[in-house]
């Protein structure tokens, strides 16, 4: 397997079942990301909902310029499925301490094809964890289809590394 498509992540956690498995009936793909937190579960969940707030990517890229917070917005782990995150996602599942899932919205699945993913938080230690993310995507039809295929997993992996490290940092920190 390529390093675009598991990036930090061991074969046994490439088995496990995601949330994200049930949103898309037939996946032609799946990317797997993965940090260990020093942290607990809880506190690297707690950053999670930050997502709500902000994607905590490349902020010049994919947050109009703007910084992603560095504290803890009050609120913003009062989650509800159906809530917006990181503007072309909507939340879909969640279990406090344990995983987040989100699923393209239906405009930006005109773009990037069907596509769903779960941040899942697996418990190490009492205060040490690992942050998985799994994504699953239905490209769309055609040429376009295609090279979307070639490209995103580059393009994920570069964000999402991004996204992980600085959770993984937070948390940390926190």
């Amino acid at each position: 397997m390529s390093t675009s498509t598991t990036w930090g992540t061991s074969a046994r956690e490439r088995t496990i079942a995601y949330p994200c498995d049930k949103y898309v009936a037939q996946p032609r793909a799946a990317y797997y990301r993965g940090v260990t937190v020093n942290a607990p579960a809880a506190a690297v969940f707690r950053w999670l909902c930050q997502l709500r707030v902000a994607p905590y990517s490349y902020d010049w890229l994919d947050n109009g310029g703007r910084r992603s917070p560095r504290k803890l917005t009050p609120g913003a782990d009062k989650l509800a499925v159906g809530q917006q995150v990181m503007t072309i996602f909507e939340l879909v599942e969640f279990a406090a301490d344990q995983h987040i899932t989100l699923k393209l919205r239906s405009r930006s699945q005109r773009v990037f094809g069907e596509l769903t993913v779960s941040y899942l938080i697996v418990p190490l230690a009492a205060h040490r964890c690992r942050l998985l993310a799994k994504l699953v995507v239905q490209y769309p039809g055609g040429v376009y289809g295609q090279l979307l295929s070639v490209g995103l997993p580059w393009g994920d992996l570069l964000m999402m590394r991004r996204q992980l490290l600085n959770f993984k940092a937070l948390a940390e920190a926190s």
